[in-house]
This record gives structure tokens, C-alpha cells and sequence, in this order.
């Protein structure tokens, strides 16, 4: 018997085959032809472009436009220090690398300046909707293609991730030219060594999303399994492997070399998986830390913690092994309430919201007409539809188009695994838009011919598209409580940067928009309270911790809102439920211990001076006052020590000067005493109390 794969296939009739698997002849040489097509690409990119900076002109007045927030402040300080001249770094690489050295080259270029990045992104979001076109040109037709292209030049969520200072339009570029160069292998396979290329290009792509891992595997998996290219299919993986590991490689050999161990991207794995599938999870970005979602603290956050339940120190590698591994307990121990979640999160990734983190769609949209107008009819609500549609359609290809499924299918699968976002998402929508051009193209021919609507394929799509539109459209997130998240985000920044009442402000649209917002109150408390309004400052406080009673920052707050009211017991109280909370709060541990001081409690004051300290806190003021608290011990020696080190800190500090001259007097030391204080009148020399101080040590020198 022979074997079934050297079957041959009965030829299909013209008149029978699915218009959208029929592909038109080759358009002779000359405009029709490729010099045509590039002139349409060209012509996209033009249109993309001018679309792009428009949007970028008009933002130009929003509050946010000025301001690095989130992600964005920790990518431009990166930056920053690769314009620098630091090109290594310090420790493991804990966020993708690839976007701050891009920031960093720009601004090497063209100073620190965040326009220039964002014109710069406009750049390469234009580009990336040529390549897109390419690749529909070389996928499915000419007609296809220019639809694809168009279809990412207008498209909303592209414009607002091109306009900010993030990591998602460089990972968009990388993404649209490696679906152009897969596309073309597709079409001829080429000899093995065709494949390094796209290997380099993905490899890019990891070190800007870490999860664009999946790509790699769908690929190397197809070429691995599939027989069609016969031995050479082993030859195909290793170039594209060896592509791979090109870039890969020497990030993995920097952070042996310079953070202490092999790490292959990032070691932010397994905080990532434990955000998205925890017992308290719901879908969306959550950070570890009530009101700590500022990548600044999360890395903190999630070794503190960590290092807290373990009782050991942890490097990168093992703290991202802790939280994965919570994350296992979790799924393992509450399979049924996971599956609930993982299906919200399958809802939320098709639905038609675009999930903010740091700032939403339409607050800019608010700035911005291509983006407000182009939000009304085109989002991810059409294209999913449209995508599935196409996918439907051409399912005749499914052999030449298997690889562009694997990698659609487990992009979706990787972003359902982790917490869902709309820059997460992003990436399934270039892969989408080449089905849904291919679609709306058949679609097109088959209006015009009238042949092929009565097909089982039509049929399915037809199905298909109208499931999903109900599906994805289906109300699931509060439109407001994305624009609270941005407003949240310009106040934090705001109020950063000593602008109280703009800040403030910010805070009362937030709490306008979702009242019930315990960080904004939390947030308006301590505004008000840098202003000197304790009662209101009180009163946002209490209503932030019945909100959310487990915000450690939130009690800290209130406790020292509580002690400048002179209700020092109840300040207390509330410091040291803080600590309860969040033990490794260095801010409350320092609040408590001058509060304490205050109290005579000297011997508590300084256990949790010294723990403040520890943990980070270590200012000129706190050292001085920990040596004042050692000081009234009669711990000389040790207050002298924290007197030394406020004075390493702040070489000008006159207290400082002034209590380790005092010290010193009382150890007997007085030529030391005298030549402290007289340094101290050097700097003060209209100090009410120095020339006392010095007067009183020389006539017990001279005494001697």
C-alpha cells in the first residue's frame, strides 16, 4: 500500500476555487507592477507620517505632553544615562533593554529632549505600515497589501502608542518588518541562511517585549515539525536560531557579567505572571503593592517581599522563581477561580477597550482629532472581527499561511497568561490586519463579481465576524475609570514637580470620575497636606484606608498628618499599622522613630532610626537625629558616628556640626569640640546658639 501523503490531489476546477484563495496573476513589469507598489508604499508611508505628526502637533498643549509618567519617567532616565556614556548599566536587566538604548541614542543625537522621541517614533510607526503593506503584498495580493497598510496608518491605538515614550512602536516596527520578511520566505523559501535575518529582527524584538519569546517557538516548532522543505527544515531553524542568539546572547552574557548571573532577557517573569493570575487578581494590571505601580518601586517591591517570606537574601533570578512559583500554588490550588479568570482575561483581550496602565486612549484623543475621529469607526472591536473573517476566508492557504497562525495563536495565548493591557495586546493587531485586509479584499471581489457568497467558507466568515462583533463590542471596563488613570498619573507627576494646586486639581477630576478611587484620595490627602490643610488632608486619608485598608502608604500618611495635628497617640497608632503592613516602608519606620523621640521613647526611637536607615532612608536629617536619640543614651561614640555621616551627606548640615561639637565637648575632646563649632560659625556665623556653645568649650579648655 502506498502511503497517503504521495496521494495526488484532483486538480480544483476554476469555477469551483474560493475567490479569497485565488491569487491574481503577476501585474506585468512597469507601474502596475513592483515599481507601482512601491510608489503605493511610499505613499502610505507619507500619509502614515503627516497623520502622526498632526496628532504629535496638537498634544503639544495637554498637560501630560511635557511629563515622563510611569514607565516612561524610568525609560527616559535609562536613557538618559546611556546618552551618558553608561552603556552597562547596574545589576540584571529587570525591563526590556532595547527601547532605553534606543531613547539613548536619540537623545545622543538630539538631546533630552522628548519630542525628538516622539517625532522620531512617528518615524517608525509610518515605516511600519509600509512594511505591513509589503507584507500583504507578498502574503495574499497588491490589493491586500495597501489595505493593510492604510488600515495600520489610521488605526487609533497606533497613534497613541506612537506618541508616547514607550517601548510598544519600536516593538511594532520590529514586529511589522519581521512579518515582512517572513512573508517574502513564505513566498520562496530561499536557502537556510535567508533565515538569520528574521532571527535577528525577533531577537530585537525580545529585548523589547519579553514575551515575543513566543514567536521564536511557534517558528522554530513549524520548521521543526513541518515536512515540507524536507532536511533543510533543520538548516532554516538553526539560522534562525542562530539569528536568535546574535542578539540575545550578549544581553544574557551583560547580565552574567554584570549583574552576577545568567539571565537570558529580563527578571521580571515571574512578578509579571503572579500580577496576572493571583488570588485577587482581575485581569488587569495590578501592582504588588497597593498604590506602588510605578516601575521605580516594583522591582523593590517584589524583591522586599520576597526576600521577607524567604528570610534570605535573593538575587533577580531567584526572585522572579518566588513569584512564579506563587503563581503555580495559586493555579493549582484554585483551579476553578484561575479558569474564571483566565476566561476574563481571554474577554478583555478581544474586547473592543483598550485597557490603560499609565494613560489612557481618550484623554489624548480629547488633544488630538486624527485620533479622536479615527477612534469613532476603527478599533480593536472591527478589527478582530475582520480578522477572524479573513482568517476564515483564506483558510485554503492554511499550509503556506501556518506560521502566521502559530505565531497569532500564541502571541494571544501569552497575553491572556500574564495581565491584560492595551500596549500588551498591541502586537496581535499588525498580525490581524493582514487576515482582515485579505478579507475585506475577497469580500470586495466577491461584491463585484457576484460569485463566492454562497460558499461554506462566505458562510463561516460571515459567522464568524458577526459572533465576534457582539462578542468584542460587549461592554466590560468603565470608559471613566481610563481616564481617571491618566489624570492620576499627570497629578502624582504634577505634584512631583511642586505644582500643588495643578495636582490637586488632577485629583478632583479623579475622584469626579470614580469617587470611589482610595489612591486618589490617599494622594489629594498628602497634596493638601504639603499645603498645610490637615483637616481635609485627614479626612481624604481615612476615606482612602476604608477604601482600601491594606495601604501601608495610606496609614503612613495619615500618621504623620495625625502628629503635625499634635494627636501624637493616634499618629503612632497609625505608623505603626503601616508597618504592620509593609515592614520594609523606610519612610514610616523614620516617621515613627522621630515621633517616638519626640515621646522619650528613646530606646524604641532608635531601633527604628536605625531600620529607616537600613532600608534607604539614610538623609543628613535622619543620621542627626539618630545621633541626637544615641546622644541622650550617653552613646557617644555611636552618635558621633551618625553626626559624621549626616556631615558626609550634607558637608554644610549646622546641627550636625553643631551636636558633633557637643558630643565630642562631653567626651573630653575640646580641641575637636572647638574647631567643630568654630566651622560651624564659618557657614552660620549669625547662628543664635553657636557662639554660646563655643564659648562654653574654649573657657573649659582653657580651664583645663
Amino acid at each position: 500500500m502506498s502511503s497517503g501523503r504521495h496521494r495526488r490531489r484532483r486538480p480544483s476546477r476554476p469555477g469551483r476555487q474560493p475567490a479569497a484563495n485565488r491569487q491574481p496573476p503577476d501585474p506585468p513589469a512597469g507601474t502596475s507592477g513592483r515599481d507601482g507598489f512601491r510608489r503605493f508604499s511610499l505613499g502610505i508611508f507619507g500619509l502614515a507620517l503627516a497623520i502622526r505628526l498632526v496628532h504629535v502637533w496638537q498634544l503639544r498643549s495637554a498637560p501630560f505632553f511635557g511629563l515622563a509618567m510611569g514607565d516612561a519617567q524610568s525609560y527616559h532616565t535609562w536613557g538618559l544615562e546611556v546618552a551618558g556614556g553608561d552603556w552597562l548599566g547596574r545589576g540584571t536587566f529587570y525591563q526590556a533593554p532595547l527601547y532605553p538604548y534606543f531613547l539613548g541614542f536619540v537623545y545622543t543625537l538630539f538631546g533630552p529632549n522628548l519630542l525628538a522621541a516622539r517625532l522620531c517614533q512617528a518615524v517608525l510607526g509610518a515605516a511600519s505600515c509600509a512594511l505591513l503593506a509589503v507584507a500583504g503584498r507578498r502574503l495574499f495580493s497588491p490589493a491586500a497589501g495597501i489595505v493593510a497598510g492604510l488600515m495600520l496608518a489610521v488605526y487609533p491605538p497606533a497613534l497613541f502608542f506612537d506618541g508616547l515614550i514607550q517601548k510598544t512602536s519600536l516593538g511594532l516596527f520590529l514586529l511589522s518588518l519581521l512579518l515582512a520578511l517572513l512573508s517574502r520566505l513564505a513566498a520562496e523559501p530561499g536557502p537556510p541562511r535567508a533565515w538569520v535575518w528574521p532571527g535577528v529582527v525577533l531577537g530585537g524584538l525580545v529585548l523589547t517585549r519579553e514575551n515575543a519569546l513566543v514567536f521564536a517557538a511557534a517558528l522554530l516548532g513549524w520548521l521543526v515539525l513541518s515536512r515540507a522543505a524536507g532536511r533543510r527544515r533543520f538548516a532554516q531553524a538553526g539560522a534562525l536560531a542562530l539569528g536568535l542568539a546574535l542578539v540575545l546572547l550578549p544581553a544574557a552574557v551583560r547580565n552574567r557579567v554584570v549583574g552576577g548571573e545568567f539571565v537570558l532577557t529580563t527578571a521580571q517573569f515571574g512578578p509579571n505572571l503572579y500580577i496576572g493570575n493571583n488570588p485577587d487578581a482581575d485581569g488587569t494590571y495590578r501592582p504588588l503593592v497597593v498604590g506602588r505601580g510605578d516601575p521605580r518601586f516594583e522591582r523593590r517591591d517584589a524583591t522586599q517581599i520576597a526576600e521577607r517570606e524567604v528570610g534570605a537574601r535573593l538575587t533577580p533570578g531567584q526572585v522572579s522563581r518566588y513569584w512564579a512559583g506563587r503563581s503555580l500554588e495559586y493555579i493549582r490550588s484554585q483551579p476553578g477561580d484561575w479558569l474564571q479568570l483566565t476566561g476574563r482575561k481571554a474577554l478583555l483581550t478581544l474586547n473592543a477597550s483598550e485597557v490603560a496602565d499609565t494613560e489612557d486612549q481618550l484623554s489624548h484623543a480629547d488633544w488630538s482629532a486624527p485620533l479622536r475621529l479615527a477612534g469613532y469607526v476603527w478599533h480593536f472591536g472591527l478589527l478582530a472581527p475582520l480578522g477572524v473573517a479573513g482568517l476564515c476566508l483564506t483558510w485554503g492557504r492554511r499550509r503556506q499561511l501556518r506560521p502566521f497562525h502559530l505565531m497569532l495563536a500564541a502571541y494571544a495565548a501569552s497575553v491572556v497568561l500574564f495581565a491584560v493591557m492595551g500596549r500588551y495586546r498591541h502586537p496581535l493587531a499588525p498580525m490581524l490586519m493582514l487576515f482582515a485586509a485579505a478579507g475585506v479584499v475577497a469580500a470586495w471581489r466577491m461584491a463585484r463579481t457576484g460569485t463566492g457568497w454562497r460558499t461554506p467558507q462566505a458562510a463561516r466568515a460571515a459567522a464568524a465576524a458577526a459572533g465576534l462583533l457582539v462578542l468584542c463590542n460587549w461592554p466590560l471596563l468603565s470608559m471613566s475609570e481610563m481616564r481617571a488613570i491618566t489624570a492620576l498619573n499627570v497629578g502624582t507627576e504634577l505634584q512631583a514637580e511642586g505644582r500643588l494646586d495643578q495636582a490637586i486639581e488632577q485629583y478632583r477630576q479623579v475622584l469626579a470620575l470614580t469617587p470611589d478611587d482610595a489612591l486618589a484620595h490617599s494622594n489629594l490627602g498628602t497634596a493638601l497636606a504639603a499645603q498645610g490643610r490637615l483637616d481635609e488632608a485627614v479626612g481624604h486619608y481615612e476615606r482612602a484606608l476604608a477604601l482600601a485598608p491594606g495601604d501601608a502608604d495610606a496609614h503612613s500618611n495619615l500618621g504623620n498628618a495625625l502628629l503635625a495635628q499634635d494627636r501624637s497617640a493616634e499618629g503612632v497608632a497609625s505608623l505603626r499599622r503601616a508597618l504592620d503592613i509593609d515592614p520594609s516602608s523606610a519612610e514610616a519606620h523614620a516617621a515613627l522613630g522621630i515621633a517616638l523621640h519626640d515621646g522619650g521613647a528613646l530606646e524604641d526611637a532608635a531601633a527604628h532610626l536605625r531600620r529607616a536607615v537600613d532600608l534607604g532612608a539614610a538623609t543628613a536629617d535622619l543620621h542627626n537625629r539618630l545621633g541626637i536619640v544615641l546622644g541622650s543614651q550617653d552613646r557617644l561614640d555611636e552618635a558621633a558616628v551618625q553626626f559624621r555621616r549626616a556631615l558626609d551627606l550634607a558637608p554644610d548640615h549646622i546641627d550636625a556640626h553643631a551636636n558633633l561639637g557637643t558630643a565630642l565637648q562631653m567626651q573630653g575632646r575640646l580641641d575637636e569640640a572647638v574647631a567643630r563649632f568654630r566651622e560651624a560659625m564659618r557657614i552660620a556665623p549669625d547662628h543664635p546658639d553657636l557662639q554660646a556653645r563655643l564659648d562654653a568649650a574654649l573657657a573649659e579648655l582653657a580651664g583645663r
